[in-house]
């Protein structure tokens, strides 16, 4: 039997007010300083952790500090600095040619609307909710492997496809709390809800988990 929409929503609410007291100050865990910075950032952290980013963004920041740097460059001098984070050929292209586009058509600095984000390679929903979460304080639920994990595991989606894990999530999760949402479950899967093990006997919100009471 399906689970109202009103009883799903409430027991979110009761989720976030749990996560909130679990984990009272949340953030992204990409280390940056400019909106650029988070998009490059973000680009590289497909299929790679967060920390692993942190650690050759530094250089990376120091020696492209804008756009016109990146899309100047050539692809043989930017994979030495992502080469740790995996499918470097890819990625590079995609920040080059992203950042030719954020010169020819947003004057090098990076657009604050959904539409303008996703004519950019390599920025998805994902990212751009990122950007517009993080730079703008404009509401977006970010489906990270994280939050696409857990909310199956809670009973709010059905759905594989980020996309519609997102459109699944706005409509139980208060668009005030979008931003906050994402960062509580990101940082529950990482402590708690973890890809390879569940720990529901330690899990603060078990007992709001259909899953955890299968177990």
């Amino acid at each position: 039997m399906s689970e109202p929409l009103l009883d799903k929503q409430s027991r979110v609410a009761e989720i976030i007010k749990i996560l909130s007291k679990e984990f009272p100050h949340t953030r992204t865990a990409l280390n940056f300083t400019t909106p650029l910075e988070l998009l490059i950032a973000t680009i590289l952290a497909a299929q790679c952790t967060d920390e692993q980013v942190n650690k050759v963004t530094p250089a990376l920041f120091k020696k492209y500090p804008n756009a016109r740097d990146y899309a100047d460059a050539p692809i043989d001098e930017l994979i030495p600095y992502i080469r740790s984070t995996g499918f470097f050929n890819n990625k590079a292209k995609s920040i080059k040619n992203c950042c030719n586009a954020l010169v020819e058509r947003y004057g090098g600095t990076v657009p604050k609307t959904m539409d303008e984000l996703l004519t950019l390679t390599g920025v998805g929903r994902k990212t751009a909710n990122v950007i517009l979460g993080n730079i703008f304080g404009i509401p977006g639920i970010v489906v990270d492997t994280h939050v696409r994990r857990i909310s199956a595991r809670l009973g709010l989606t059905q759905n594989d496809d980020p996309d519609k894990i997102e459109f699944d999530l706005n409509a139980v999760v208060p668009r005030e709390e979008w931003i906050h949402f994402s960062h509580l479950i990101t940082y529950h899967g990482r402590k708690t809800c973890t890809a390879r093990k569940s720990n529901c006997k330690e899990c603060p919100i078990n007992h709001l988990c259909p899953t955890s009471r299968k177990i």
